[in-house]
């Protein structure tokens, strides 16, 4: 008998996993033992891969991707080179057959990066299509707009035996051959759709009709070859059409959906597919975003990274800084491209450094993060700037709203073949009319901030397997305040207040795939950050220039086993001055104005180098579990300490079919070196040790429709060794304790063609202890309830309706006047004394630190949107109100002079965003 093996391919729509199969004919001929199949041939962007029929001893399996109109389509991969498998010898011999289907994972260069047996056909089978699989190579997905994507498919390999001819049966009367089968199913639910008219216009002009079985199929038989046009026009469902190409001796298997009647602009979508990350996560808890719910989202303005504040385990700053699991601002590290940032929000939180245009991912991680992660016990943040447009066409965007103005442009370089651009820049404008009207005010703040950020990303790829990346990107802030005159307190603070901060990052990335299991990445950058402070006498200016080098190489020992190595280096040099006051001399009144005490210059002026090294396996024993231990080695220089941090996540499908069930958990220890201010003379003390914190966590996710599921996890952090002053060494030491413990749940409607949203609750308690033998503290950073609820709903003819209602407990402060309306607050009490020699008064606390809360805070945003559609462009217009119901949420406190009264200090108002915005 002679062997032979072919295959057949299909994409993964967002409900089910689906395979084409339709088998018509067998062997023609003979052929020696181990013949290899035909190669398969090239195909067109609607079609599967598909082998032709007889000759070689190969099956016919033919099949064709659901179709869709052409301003919906997303291209499915299309396979360019076959790899045929091994016929397994004992099978051979026994005369067994059989077929596999194998699910594929398929990067943007088209490359298999993993490969899983989805459908197992045993007697070695299985073995021989896992070998074979790393050699396909496929054309990748496209999206809509010709962006290469990663994708996953079913691949199908059938091992078949092709008798001999003195084996050969009688040939077998003619059957009928369903050459045309067809699924009908309902967009967003993936329901079979039953009774619905399905019409079949032939070449001729003539046309044949079938309706749907209760399974939602219909079929077309012993078609010639041709162009044949399907059409579905049922009542309650948008029309649908599509062409399907039938070529010589073969039959087809289509999946369609339809949608709901909608308004003019309603869309009936074809295609699906599944685009994901490069390989599954690392971590415990990873929280992604689809582009429609970033820059949908009511109440932040279509900014995509303030969309981070409304996920599980984020506190609410209203500052524009991100508390993450009841860390502070500065224990949660921010990325562009997986190269630091100093910052990723502009003044006061009002808009993200980098637009929502210029966004491919946000992959933020609140604990348990990987080892390619590191210097940060809160949590990661990294942002991916997305590749520009790569089909071969200009495109471009224009917005502005009362906030700030953007421009974008992309497209491909000219005279460059495969290399392609995107330019953007936005500048902030509220200066332009809020200050005249600050100033016709009389505030003595007469300068709004100002703002401004840029990107520019060039791109070329070499090689199928390569990719080059040369990006700029930076960011300037700017604010002051004009003082008519000083403050009582402070009489010799002149001037006015500045504050000034900026960054620049010049980054050239290379990815290569370094053939079926290895891959490269690589990147370098180069910065400048700027931050400056001035209020005469006092002032600060920090300027440094940093270099950051980052290397990963993957290689996949088998597929159960990957490997992931890389080094991580972050140095530069810097040069810090500081005008503040002296330390006052024994027996100096502590109460005296500090703008009255001598002032004293300190500098620095060096370099700094903090570089890492990490590894971490990839162990998948089944389909259904994975291993990811993990250890990461950080050297801080300006301390000389070395930390070990080992780690360990893992993730295990309880139930693997629909609805899924997957637990997850994850432990490790994570190091944090202090602050440059703590740790470098003179500023700081000399012989710190780096902050440290393990990591717990477990959790659990769990599909309750297609569209919704829900996610529940439960964190603790166990920090010690925390930085603190330490008033009786006049420095800082490595004395403080404390712990983060809550839990999280996240219950999400996946975005369809007319809703998203979600509800996510955290609760959560953030304690520390800063010196040995005091008494444990909440931290400021502690919010106990954080509630957010929103959704977005696309009404039709162009218009999108969201809300955003949040629910979370107040601040905590310090209060030295107590409160009137707590039970046993004394009005009688002395909250301050008096010193003469200064004229001023002295506080006393009215309580411990941070042992105040404020009053609930809650907020309702609203956000419509109206898109018109044109031929070649459209333009959309856009209303963003926050706090609609104008609730005048306490934020902090302000005492009487002589801290006899108090009374709180509210945020924003009713504060409403309108903007215009046109793409090309």
């Amino acid at each position: 008998m002679a062997s032979t093996a072919s295959s057949a391919m299909r994409v993964i729509t967002s409900e089910a996993l689906l395979l084409a199969v339709a088998m018509a004919g067998t062997a023609a001929h003979a052929q020696p033992t181990g013949a290899p199949p035909p190669e398969p041939p090239a195909e067109g962007p609607d079609s599967g891969a598909s082998v032709p029929r007889g000759g070689a001893g190969a099956v016919v399996v033919p099949q064709q991707p659901e179709a869709a109109p052409a301003p919906a389509r997303v291209r499915p991969p299309e396979l360019r080179t076959y790899a045929p498998p091994l016929y397994p010898a004992a099978a051979q011999r026994a005369g067994i057959e059989g077929s596999v289907i194998l699910k594929l994972d398929i990067d943007r260069t088209g490359r298999v990066t993993k490969a899983e047996v989805e459908t197992p056909g045993g007697h070695g089978f299985d073995e021989a299509a896992l070998a074979a699989a790393p050699g396909l190579v496929f054309e990748p997905a496209r999206r809509a707009d010709g962006t290469p994507a990663p994708s996953r498919i079913l691949y199908r390999y059938n091992f078949t035996l092709t008798p001999r001819p003195a084996d050969a049966a009688a040939p077998a009367p003619p059957a009928e051959v369903e050459t045309l089968v067809g699924t009908v199913l309902a967009t967003g639910t993936g329901e079979p759709l039953a009774d619905i008219p399905v019409r079949l216009v032939r070449p001729d002009g003539g046309h044949d009709d079938a309706k749907t079985d209760l399974n939602g199929k219909f079929h077309f038989k012993d078609l010639p070859p041709g162009r044949y046009r399907v059409e579905i026009a049922a009542p309650g469902f948008a029309p649908f059409a599509a062409d399907e190409e039938i070529a010589e001796g073969e039959a087809i298997e289509v999946r369609y959906r339809i949608a709901l009647a909608a308004p003019a602009d309603g869309e009936a979508v074809g295609i699906e597919v599944t685009v994901e990350g490069e390989r599954p996560p690392r971590e415990v808890t990873r929280r992604k975003l689809e582009r429609r719910e970033i820059d949908r989202i009511p109440g932040t303005g279509g900014d995509a990274l303030r969309s981070l504040q409304n996920l599980p385990g984020v506190a609410r700053s209203g500052f524009g800084l991100l508390i993450v699991r009841g860390s502070a601002p500065e224990d949660t590290l921010t990325f562009i491209d997986r190269t630091p940032v100093p910052l990723i929000y502009h003044f006061g939180g009002l808009s993200s450094v980098v637009p929502t245009e210029m966004l491919e991912k946000i992959d933020f991680y609140p604990g348990n993060f990987g080892a390619e992660y590191g210097r940060a016990m809160g949590g990661i943040v990294d942002v991916g700037l997305r590749s520009p447009k790569q089909d071969g066409k200009y495109h471009g965007v224009a917005q502005l709203d009362l906030i700030d103005g953007r421009l974008l442009l992309e497209g491909p370089v000219p005279y460059l073949e495969d290399w392609t651009f995107i330019a953007a820049g936005r500048r902030s404008w509220v200066d332009a009319w809020l200050g005249p009207v600050l100033k016709e005010a009389g505030s003595s703040v007469t300068q709004a901030p100002v703002y401004y950020d840029y990107q520019f990303v060039l791109e070329g790829r070499p090689s199928p397997t390569e990719r080059v990346r040369a990006s700029f990107y930076g960011s300037d802030d700017a604010f002051e305040i004009l003082l008519d005159e000083p403050p009582g307190e402070e009489p010799a603070l002149t001037g006015d207040i500045g504050l000034h901060t900026a960054f620049q990052r010049f980054q050239l990335s290379y990815e290569n795939r370094l053939g079926s299991r290895d891959r490269l990445l690589w990147s370098m950058a180069l910065g400048r950050d700027v931050a400056e402070f001035q209020i005469s006498p006092l002032a600060f200016t920090i300027d440094s220039t940093s270099l950051d080098l980052r290397m990963e190489l993957s290689h996949r020992f088998a597929r159960y086993l990957t490997m992931n190595v890389g080094a991580d280096l972050s140095g530069g040099i810097a040069t810090v001055n500081v005008r503040a006051p002296a330390r006052q001399p024994a027996g100096h009144p502590s109460n005296q104005p500090f703008s009255l005490s001598p002032f004293q210059d300190r500098s620095f002026d060096g370099a700094y180098s903090r570089p890492a090294a990490y590894a971490e396996f990839e162990v998948v024993p089944t389909p259904r579990a994975r291993i990811v231990p993990g250890v990461r080695l950080d050297y801080a220089i300006d301390t000389r300490t070395l930390d070990v941090s080992p780690r360990i996540n893992g993730r295990y499908d309880i139930r693997s079919g629909f609805p899924r069930t997957t637990a997850k958990g994850g432990v490790g220890l994570y190091h944090q070196a202090p602050q440059f201010q703590e740790s470098i003379e003179p500023f700081g003390t000399a012989g710190l040790k780096s902050n440290r914190a393990v990591h717990y966590g477990l959790g659990v996710e769990q599909e309750i429709t297609p569209q919704i599921d829900v996610t529940v996890d439960g964190f603790y952090k166990q920090l010690d060794r925390l930085v603190t002053y330490a008033p009786e060494e006049d420095g800082y030491a490595n004395q403080g304790t404390g712990y983060a413990v809550g839990g999280e749940v996240l219950l999400k409607y996946k975005p369809d063609e007319r809703f998203f949203g979600w509800a996510a609750y955290t609760l959560s308690r953030s304690v520390r202890t800063d010196r040995p033998g005091e008494e444990e503290h909440l931290t400021p950073y502690d919010q106990t309830h954080v509630l957010t609820v929103l959704g977005s709903l696309r009404l039709g003819r162009g218009w999108e309706l969201g809300a955003r209602f949040r629910l979370v407990s107040g601040n905590l402060v310090t209060p030295y006047v107590c409160n009137p309306d707590n039970e046993g607050c004394n009005p009688n009490r002395l909250n301050a004394l008096y010193h003469a020699s200064s004229a001023r008064y002295v506080p006393i606390p009215a309580g411990g630190d941070y042992s105040e809360r404020m009053p609930l805070f809650h907020q309702l945003d609203l956000r419509a949107d109206k898109t018109w559609r044109f031929k070649t462009w459209q333009l959309a217009f856009y209303v963003d109100v926050q706090n609609v119901y104008n609730h005048m949420a306490a934020e902090g406190i302000s005492y009487s002079f002589n801290y006899a009264k108090r009374e709180y200090v509210t945020g924003l108002p009713f504060l409403p965003t309108i903007g215009l915005r046109g793409d090309f």
